[in-house]
């Protein structure tokens, strides 16, 4: 196996966020589609980075306060992210992917202009390696 679309979830089926969202529409974004992390796209579909739970609720205290009113002002970003994940390109090659993998649950992938495509999960590609190797379960 060394194509990594074979992996992809694509943009269609991925929940993301907008890079013009306020707290609050990520807040609500993120509950409703029950991730810890999500990637953030900006209108043209590129790639932005990556929000997770914890850098909400850093941004909660320290930027609004625990206040849903100053959470509807606030722009996503604005928060400090403690980590993007950092994307691939569909050219990239399995040993490289699943070394990103290792230290993401989700692997961005983008185009050749860094327009986002969709995710490879951590999940995907344990779920293939288990198949791998124990063929009979």
């Amino acid at each position: 196996m060394n194509n990594i679309l074979f992996f992809l979830t694509p943009k269609a089926m991925c929940a993301f966020l907008y890079d013009d969202y306020t707290v609050r529409q990520a807040l609500e974004k993120m509950e409703s589609a029950g991730f810890a992390a999500l990637p953030i796209l900006n209108k043209r579909g590129e790639y932005r980075g990556t929000l997770t739970e914890g850098d909400l609720l850093w941004a909660l205290k320290n930027m609004c306060y625990m206040d849903m009113r100053q959470a509807e002002a606030r722009r996503i970003m604005e928060i400090t992210r403690r980590k993007d994940n950092v994307p691939v390109r569909v050219t990239t090659d399995m040993h490289d992917l699943v070394q990103r993998a290792n230290s993401q649950n989700f692997v961005p992938v983008v185009d050749d202009k860094d327009t986002f495509i969709g995710i490879v999960t951590r999940s995907a590609i344990i779920k293939y390696c288990y198949k791998q190797l124990f063929p009979e379960d």
